[in-house]
């Protein structure tokens, strides 16, 4: 097996890679029992003549490439999200191309399951922006991507946190939006840890609070509602609102802390899935997937329980910057031949934690080869001047 030297403590020791790679195998969604997305990356063109804090540049082929793998592994995906840097370098006129091109994928192959995040951001949030102006930014967006046939993801808004005044604020948004919505929607709801400028949404700085009103509105319009996508770290707030979602309404976990016990599920129900982990996981959520379907639970969590420190990891506060830590894992599994990021995002997290990331990475079997992981992290490594 390979070795390599990392930093630990202050100084490099030696590293050796003991884990066993889960096998790439094509699987189809059918053999899922959950509904299972992931929220994918972009990949950055470093050989573009731009500014990476100001023009986003992409490599369309990598990045398009990357949704036909996921597609291959059986997953769905859910584009433009909070996991392709939309909002922290991705904005909607790149957001717009990148649904207009993964949509135009889908449609040429059976079966492909893909669902597109709509929201506000080319909206810039401000004291004097208006309830209305944020109907009509929804409403443009929306409209863009149901006239090219596309599922909606409905996100959360910035515009929205900073302009309402309390509850029905959210109440009035959501209403008007989901009475004029051609299919179900998935709704979500990012938490602040995911982007402080969401604090109090839904019109409450307390959870539970908020929790009621945004049940409120699925309740009055349960019809328009495919799920709930709730990215709030708690899986015991999920569960709780999992059991109060009305008959037919999925609870899409976005607890990348707890996914495997919240897909599992218990005596009352279980999660569906719209992770960004499962971009950086791709083949072991598939086959977990695959054994749940097939009854053998054991192999389930065998499979998905090593991954959870990993995502934790990835995930930790400032959890905003774990895209970092999924994009570097593309790079170490060759999906793409560089460690850069739109925004330059990949300055994001440190040296220590892209080292830690690595070990857990080899332990939960997600370096498809360790040899090439191996080499790309020593040249991360010398970039930064460690060797």
């Amino acid at each position: 097996m390979a070795s390599i030297s990392l930093p630990v403590g202050g100084r490099l020791l030696p590293y050796e890679l003991t884990g066993r790679p889960v096998p790439l195998k094509g699987r189809d969604a059918a053999a899922f029992p959950r509904v299972a997305f992931a929220a994918a990356h972009v990949v950055a063109d470093p050989l573009a003549d731009n500014d990476p804090w100001v023009t986003p540049a992409i490599d369309w082929e990598r990045t398009l490439a990357f949704r036909h793998r996921l597609w291959d592994l059986g997953l769905g995906v859910a584009e433009s999200m909070d996991t392709a840097q939309r909002g922290m370098g991705l904005g909607w006129p790149e957001a717009r191309e990148l649904i207009g091109r993964s949509l135009s994928e889908a449609r040429g192959r059976s079966g492909a399951l893909i669902a597109c995040g709509a929201g506000t951001d080319h909206l810039v949030p401000g004291p004097n922006v208006t309830i209305d102006e944020i109907l009509r930014a929804y409403e443009s967006q929306i409209e863009t991507i149901e006239a090219q046939g596309g599922r909606i993801i409905l996100m959360a808004s910035r515009a929205l946190a900073a302009a309402a005044k309390g509850p029905e604020d959210y109440f009035r948004v959501y209403d008007r939006i989901l009475s004029q919505v051609k299919e179900p929607v998935i709704i979500h709801w990012l938490g602040e840890m995911f982007d402080p400028a969401l604090e109090g949404y839904w019109g409450n700085a307390d959870h539970m609070a908020a929790m009621k009103t945004c049940l409120d509105v699925i309740e009055a319009h349960a019809a328009k509602v495919d799920g709930i996508k709730i990215s709030l770290l708690s899986k015991e707030k999920e569960i709780v609102m999992r059991r109060q979602l009305p008959k037919g309404v999925r609870m899409y976990t976005g607890d990348d802390f707890n996914y495997a016990e919240l897909i599992s599920g218990d005596e009352e129900g279980y999660s569906d899935a719209l992770l960004g982990i499962f971009d950086a996981i791709a083949p072991v959520a598939s086959a977990a997937l695959e054994a749940l379907g097939g009854g053998r639970n054991g192999e389930f969590f065998e499979l998905l329980d090593p991954t959870v420190p990993l995502s934790r990891h990835i995930f930790k506060a400032p959890t905003r910057f774990y895209k970092t830590g999924v994009v570097f894992l593309a790079y170490l599994n060759g999906l793409q031949d560089h460690f850069a990021m739109i925004g330059g995002q990949q300055s994001a997290r440190s040296l220590v934690h892209l080292a830690e990331l690595f070990r857990l990475a080899d332990r939960a079997g997600v370096l498809q080869d360790p040899e090439l992981a191996a080499g790309r992290m020593r040249r991360v490594l010398a970039v930064n001047g460690v060797a």
